[in-house]
C-alpha cells in the first residue's frame, strides 16, 4: 500500500463515522511558545478540549505534519524521524473510551486488515494522580485481545500532557504491531523492539492545575494519533520505514549522487533522507523559518548541516542539497501544494546555507582533529567553539567524537550555549511558562492585543498588512508581518497610540462561527498562507477588527491595560517583527 492510499483510507473511514476533516495546521505554532514546532495533531487543538467549541463540531480528523527533535539522536535507526505525518481523530466531549477503542480497532483490523494475532495494547497502570485504567483494558479484551496482549504501563509510556505547565491531559491506551517474521509471543513485552507502536488513543479526562493537581474534566475527550511512516511500513511487511514510498525515492537519489549502496551506508543515508525532508517542510511551511542560530532557525540549521556532513563523509565533493529538495517537493506537491509554490525560496535558502557551512567545514574538521590529538575528551568550551566559530551542531561534534572514541562534555556545552545564545539547552526545545496551551490570563490578553496591533498597522501604514507569524509568552507578544522597510519612530508611536486608543474605547470582543467563504466576504482577515477548514471562528473587536482565529480572547479590550512596543526589527526579507508588552 502507498502512503497516499493509507491517508485516504483513514480520512474516508473517520468521515464515515461523522468526523469533519480539517487541514493540517502549520509546522510552526501560531500562538504557542511551549514548543518550537507542532509536535502532534492535537497540539493546535488544545483549546477545544476545554470550554471552547470547534466550529466544525465535536468530531474532527486530519493528517497533521509534525516535527519532533527529542529523538534526534535516534534518527538513523529504522523507525525514528524528525519530520513525520500523524493520522489524528478527536472527540471534543462527544464519544469516549469505548467508542474510540472500537473505532480504532475497526480501522486497524477491518479497513487495514491487520491480524489481531499480531496486535497488542497497553493501558495506564495508575498512580497517585489517576487510577489504573481497567476500563480500556476490558474494552480491548471484549474485542478479542488475549489477556497476555493487554499490558499496563506507567506514566512515562501511557500518559499524555499537558502541553504546557497546566491544561488538559490524561492516560493513553496504545496499539502495537508485531513486525518480525517470527511468530508473535503470547505475551506482550514493551522492551522487545519487534513490537512497534503504531498509534494511541489519549483519554483527555483531567486538567492539571497550577498547584500541580489533576482535576477531572466535565468535558471528557479523545485524541487519537498514529504515525503514517510506521503504519505504512507495517502494512507493507517492512521493518525499515526508509524502504517505504515515503523515503525510497530520496534514498535512491542519495545512492545515485554518492555512488554507494544503502545496505552498506544505512545510517548515514537515513539521516540525510530524514533531515532533508524535515528541512524542506520547515522552509516550505506557511510560517517557514530560515536557517539561523535561534529558535526554529537553529533546528533547521542543525538538520541541513548534519545532512551535509554525512554527504561529505560519503565522499560527495560538490554538495547540492537542491537535488534532494526537488525530489521531496515532487513527492509531496499534490498533498502540500505550498511546497511547489515556495520551491525557489526553499532552494535559495538551502544553497545559501550550503555556502556558509562549506566555508567553515574543512577548517572546523581540522580544528576537531587538533583537539582530539591532544585529548580523549572535548570539553564544553571547545564543543561550543566548534559550534560558534565553525557552525558545528552538537550532534555533529558528538558523531565525530564517537567515530574516534572520544567523549564530549555536553553538559558544559549546554551551559555555554545557554549563556551565549539565551536560547535553550542542547535539544533546543525549551518549554516556556504559560503559553496558549494553558490559555493563561496573560497569554489570552496578549493574544487579543495581536488583533489590535494587526489592524493598527494596516491603518497607520495604509498598506495591505498580513500576519506572517506570531509567538506569545506570558510576558510578551511577538508579531511578524509583511513590510518592505524599517518603521520610523513616529510610525511606531502612532501604532502604539492607536492600539491604546482602541483599548480605551472599551469595545467588546465577539466570536461567531461562519463558513470560510462568508467570513472572507465579510472582511475577516486570515494569516497569510494559512489553510482553514470550511467553517471557522471569527473574532470581532466591535467594528474595529475582524479576524479568523481559534482564540482564546478577552471579553472586552478594556482588560488589556496599556500596550507598549519594546522592539521592531527585521525577521527575514520583506518581513518585520514587533515585540510588545501589556502593562
Amino acid at each position: 500500500m502507498k502512503a497516499k492510499e493509507l491517508k485516504k483510507k483513514y480520512l474516508d473511514f473517520f468521515r464515515s463515522k461523522g468526523h469533519a476533516i480539517i487541514p493540517s495546521a502549520p509546522l510552526i505554532p501560531e500562538h504557542d511558545p511551549s514548543v518550537l514546532f507542532t509536535t502532534a495533531g492535537m497540539h493546535p487543538l488544545v483549546v477545544f478540549f476545554l470550554e471552547q467549541e470547534h466550529p466544525l463540531g465535536k468530531r474532527v480528523a486530519n493528517v497533521q505534519k509534525c516535527i519532533r527533535t527529542g529523538d534526534i539522536d535516534e534518527v538513523g535507526d529504522a523507525t525514528h524521524h524528525t519530520f513525520f505525518e500523524m493520522l489524528g481523530n478527536w472527540s471534543f466531549g462527544d464519544y469516549f473510551k469505548k467508542e474510540a477503542i472500537e473505532m480504532t480497532f475497526e480501522f486497524l483490523t477491518k479497513v487495514l486488515g491487520l491480524p489481531l494475532s499480531h496486535l497488542a495494547f497497553t493501558c495506564f497502570a495508575g498512580d497517585k494522580d489517576a487510577p489504573k485504567d481497567e476500563e480500556s483494558a476490558k474494552f480491548w479484551r471484549n474485542l478479542g485481545a488475549p489477556e497476555g496482549r493487554v499490558a499496563f504501563l506507567g506514566k512515562e509510556d501511557n500518559w499524555w500532557g499537558p502541553a504546557g505547565e497546566t491544561g488538559p491531559c490524561g492516560p493513553s491506551t496504545e496499539m502495537y504491531y508485531w513486525t518480525s517474521k517470527d511468530m508473535p509471543p503470547e505475551k506482550f513485552d514493551v522492551n522487545d523492539k519487534r513490537w512497534v507502536e503504531i498509534g494511541n488513543d489519549v483519554i483527555i479526562e483531567y486538567e492539571k492545575t497550577k498547584s500541580g493537581n489533576f482535576k477531572p474534566l466535565t468535558k471528557k475527550s479523545i485524541d487519537f494519533g498514529g504515525g503514517v511512516e510506521r503504519t505504512i511500513a507495517v502494512l507493507n511487511g517492512l521493518d525499515d520505514n526508509y524502504l517505504t514510498d515515503l523515503f525510497l525515492p530520496i534514498i535512491k537519489e542519495i545512492e545515485k549522487i554518492t555512488k554507494k549502496k544503502y545496505e552498506e551506508y544505512t545510517k548515514q543515508m537515513r539521516i540525510i533522507a530524514d533531515h532533508m525532508r524535515a528541512s524542506v517542510f520547515i522552509l516550505g511551511d506557511e510560517r517557514g523559518a530560515v536557517p539561523s542560530n535561534v529558535d526554529q532557525g537553529y533546528i533547521l540549521r542543525r538538520f541541513i548541516r548534519r545532512a551535509i556532513r554525512h554527504l561529505k563523509s560519503l565522499g560527495v565533493k560538490d554538495i547540492n542539497t537542491s537535488l534532494f529538495a526537488e525530489k521531496i517537493i515532487s513527492m509531496y506537491k499534490e498533498e502540500y501544494p505550498l511546497l511547489e509554490e515556495k520551491q525557489n525560496f526553499i532552494l535559495d535558502e538551502l544553497h545559501k546555507e550550503e555556502q556558509k557551512f562549506m566555508k567553515t567545514l574543512e577548517n572546523g574538521l581540522r580544528k576537531f582533529e587538533t583537539m582530539t590529538a591532544i585529548s580523549e575528551r572535548i570539553n564544553g568550551k571547545d564543543a561550543f567553539l566548534l559550534f560558534q566559530s565553525y557552525g558545528f551542531p552538537i550532534e555533529m561534534t558528538r558523531e565525530l567524537a564517537e567515530e574516534k572514541g572520544v567523549i564530549v562534555d555536553e553538559a558544559l556545552f549546554a551551559v555555554e550555549f545557554e549563556k551565549h545564545q539565551q536560547l535553550s539547552r542542547v535539544g533546543a526545545e525549551k518549554k516556556f511558562k504559560g503559553g496558549l496551551s494553558d490559555a493563561s490570563e496573560e497569554t489570552t490578553k496578549l493574544h487579543t492585543a495581536t488583533h489590535l496591533l494587526n489592524e493598527a498597522l494596516r491603518r497607520i501604514l495604509k498598506e495591505d498588512i498580513r500576519q506572517r507569524g506570531s509567538n506569545i509568552t506570558a510576558e510578551r507578544l511577538r508579531f511578524d508581518f509583511n513590510f518592505y522597510r524599517k518603521l520610523t519612530s513616529e510610525e511606531l508611536k502612532a501604532v502604539e497610540d492607536e492600539v491604546n486608543r482602541v483599548i480605551q474605547l472599551q469595545l467588546d470582543v465577539e466570536r461567531k462561527e461562519m463558513l470560510l467563504d462568508d467570513a472572507l466576504k465579510s472582511g475577516a482577515h486570515g494569516e497569510f498562507g494559512a489553510k482553514y477548514p470550511a467553517k471557522v471562528s471569527v473574532y470581532s473587536v466591535s467594528d474595529y477588527s475582524k479576524e479568523i482565529c481559534m482564540g482564546p480572547h478577552v471579553k472586552n479590550v478594556s482588560e488589556l491595560g496599556t500596550f507598549k512596543i519594546i522592539k521592531e526589527e527585521s525577521s527575514s526579507a520583506g518581513i518585520r517583527r514587533i515585540k510588545a508588552v501589556l502593562k
